[in-house]
This record gives C-alpha cells, sequence and structure tokens, in this order.
C-alpha cells in the first residue's frame, strides 16, 4: 500500500512541477531548477524532484533553485520533512504531495542544521551561522537561545538527547561543545579541541550518554554525559556538564587512507553500526568505533568524490552513498554496488532514508563547488 502511495504522490509532483524558480528580494534564485530535494520511492532506482511551493495565484513556486545544506525528519512524523537552505532560509513540508512552505519568520537566512525534538514535534532548533534559534511552537515564531560574539564562528551541528530531550548540546567551527540541560535556556562549554572545527555531533541511538564528536580533519572522538539533571542537587547538576571516558579514535582509523575532507558519521538505529564517509571513502564500526573496517566502493568509481551518504534505519546492511554525478546502492553490507545517474546538473549533498518506509529516500542537492 505504501508504494502505491508513493506512487500516486510522484504522479501528482509530477503534473505540477515547473521549471519556474524563486525570487528573493530584487535578485533571483539560480537559473537552473533543477536543484532543491529529490526524492526516491524503490531505493534509488528512479527518482522525482519534490520542488512545488503552492501559491495563492494557483501557479506554483520552486524550491528548484536552492542549495541543500540540512535535511531533517521529524522524529515523531515521518512525512513532516525540514529543509535548511543557503540564503533562501528553512522550507517544511507535512506532505511532499503538499510541496513546500517557507518558515517565513527565519527570512533568507543561511540554515546550517535543523533538529526536532524526538518528544514534542513543535519544538525545532536551527543553526544559522553564530546563532542557535528555538521555535516552541512549530516554527511559527522563534527566539535566539544562543549567540556568539565572535560573527565569524559558527555553530555547526545540533543533537539532543532522545531519552531527556532536555539535554541539548552543540558544536561550533571553534572546537567548542556546549551543553545545555534546559533546552537551551542556559549553556556550558563542557569540550574545547583548540584548533580543529568540529563538523557533527552524533548521539548513540542505543544508550543516549554516548556521544560522538567528528572533525574537520577527520579526527573522530567519543565521549559520555550525564543524561538526568536533579535541579535541586548541585553536585548533580554540575556531573551533567562533566565529560567522561574521553576517547581519541584517531589512531585507529590512522591505518585507512581516508584523506582529508569529512563528510558525515552515520549510525543504523536497529544494531548501532556507525559508518564514517571521507570524500575518498566508507568505513564501518560494529562496536562503537572500537574497530573498523574498510567498505569496498566500485573499482571505476574509485577517485570519485563521495559527498554524502545514509543507512536504513532498520538495516545496516543497507548503505547509500552519492558523487557528484552518481547514486550508489547496496543491499549486503557493501559486498555489492548498483548505480544510478543522477537526474540533476547539480551534485548530491543530502541523503536521508526515511525510518518510517525505508524505500524511500531524499537527496539534497547544491551547486558544484569551486574550491
Amino acid at each position: 500500500m505504501k508504494k502505491i502511495k508513493l506512487l500516486l504522490v510522484f504522479a501528482l509532483l509530477g503534473l505540477s512541477l515547473s521549471a519556474c524558480t524563486i525570487s528573493v528580494g530584487s535578485k533571483s534564485a539560480i537559473n537552473t531548477s533543477d536543484g532543491g530535494l529529490w526524492a526516491s520511492g524503490d531505493r534509488g532506482k528512479t527518482w522525482k524532484q519534490v520542488s512545488q511551493i503552492p501559491t495563492v495565484t494557483g501557479k506554483a513556486g520552486s524550491i528548484g533553485g536552492t542549495d541543500i545544506y540540512s535535511l531533517e525528519i521529524d522524529p515523531q512524523d515521518s512525512q513532516t520533512v525540514y529543509l535548511g537552505t543557503a540564503a533562501h532560509g528553512m522550507f517544511y513540508t507535512y506532505n511532499i504531495a503538499d510541496g513546500w512552505w517557507p518558515v517565513k519568520a527565519l527570512g533568507q537566512s543561511n540554515i546550517t542544521d535543523i533538529k526536532v525534538d524526538p518528544k514534542n514535534k513543535c519544538v525545532i532548533y536551527t543553526a544559522i551561522t553564530n546563532r542557535l534559534l528555538r521555535s516552541n511552537d512549530c516554527g511559527r515564531t522563534w527566539q535566539q537561545v544562543y549567540y556568539d560574539n565572535n560573527p565569524e564562528v559558527a555553530v555547526t551541528s545540533i543533537a539532543i538527547d532522545h531519552y531527556n530531550s532536555d539535554n541539548v548540546y552543540i558544536s561550533t567551527s571553534r572546537g567548542e561543545i556546549i551543553k545545555s540541560i534546559d533546552q537551551g535556556i542556559s549553556w556550558r562549554t563542557i569540550k574545547r579541541l583548540g584548533t580543529e572545527v568540529i563538523k557533527k555531533l552524533l548521539i548513540y541511538p542505543q544508550d543516549s550518554r554516548l556521544i560522538f564528536v567528528a572533525t574537520n580533519n577527520n579526527r573522530i572522538y567519543s565521549f559520555r554525559s550525564n543524561t538526568i539533571t536533579n535541579v535541586n542537587d548541585p553536585k548533580n547538576i554540575e556531573s551533567n556538564f562533566s565529560v567522561s571516558d574521553w576517547r581519541d579514535l584517531g589512531d585507529v582509523l590512522s591505518d585507512f587512507k581516508l584523506g582529508d575532507l569529512f563528510r558525515d558519521i552515520i549510525v543504523s538505529s536497529n544494531d548501532g553500526v556507525l559508518l564514517l564517509a571521507t570524500s575518498r571513502g566508507i568505513v564501518r564500526s560494529p562496536d562503537q568505533g572500537i574497530t573498523w573496517e574498510s567498505i569496498d566502493l566500485l573499482p571505476d568509481e574509485k577517485d570519485a568524490i563521495i559527498n554524502a551518504i545514509a543507512i536504513s534505519p532498520k538495516n545496516s546492511q543497507e548503505i547509500y552513498y552519492v558523487t557528484n554525478t552518481a547514486f550508489f546502492g547496496s543491499t549486503d553490507g557493501g559486498v555489492s554496488w548498483s548505480t544510478k545517474k543522477l537526474s540533476t546538473s547539480r551534485i548530491g549533498w543530502k541523503l536521508k532514508v526515511n525510518y518510517e518506509n525505508t524505500d524511500l529516500i531524499y537527496l539534497g542537492t547544491r551547486l558544484i563547488q569551486t574550491k
């Protein structure tokens, strides 16, 4: 039944997609319209652009001229998807058949990360350059909950404790890990990594006290942080800002030729298998980063630059990655791969598998990088 619904969705989208682009003030979006978000309902065999913006005039607009920088699926509602763009703000949908709606309160900002509270779908956090904003009403209004005095320092990643969502972590381009135990009302820096730019924080799905840290030079760390806070116990509060069992996984990873461009670190919520992707390779850990193994990619694609990876939330054998021009999928843990040329002139930049219907994959695109 889900596959039939998806085909109907794509059929509806196919009737309404157009080559129009959105305008921002006096400047138009990129003059190509094949960007934005693409979706596959059959694990990457076929793709449809899903870019329409409903309008009061009945003539649909489009996010096809936008670059996707962040992609988030609501943990409580798999049909609700949020997109963060470069210089065009945030968009959301409650059903891709109905198109995308702009979050007008955020304006035409650069959205570098988005996270939805796993316990309350109307609480949303978004990172915009050196600020973190939170909405308590499903994106209608926003308040600034973190601000860095240095405009050149960016909030790079957001992580929310799925066991106790009062705990929120952010990372910065200055190499800081900062924690709040009250949903962003107050913050404390719990770790500084010096000159390393932190690219992502990842909370382990089987144990929210275990957190992984990835930096721009492919350094991977992990640590533990307490999750339950007794506000009447000063010692307990202090312990929840402490970092324990800090591990540098770099020595284990040094045997792999991973290059120097970090792409992503992801985890299967089913069995906790970790995948680390760089521009040159993908490695896998079945034991929380203690040991790693390399995943063989297609030989004729060994020189291709990996841009993004995804893993099925229900089956860690289902792995996907995308390069500038092609999408790759494996159902046997990387033993064999299928490949599909991208239907867009842009590069694939973000990948996400729907956690409820794992046949459904989202692909965010952006312009080819010049650097």
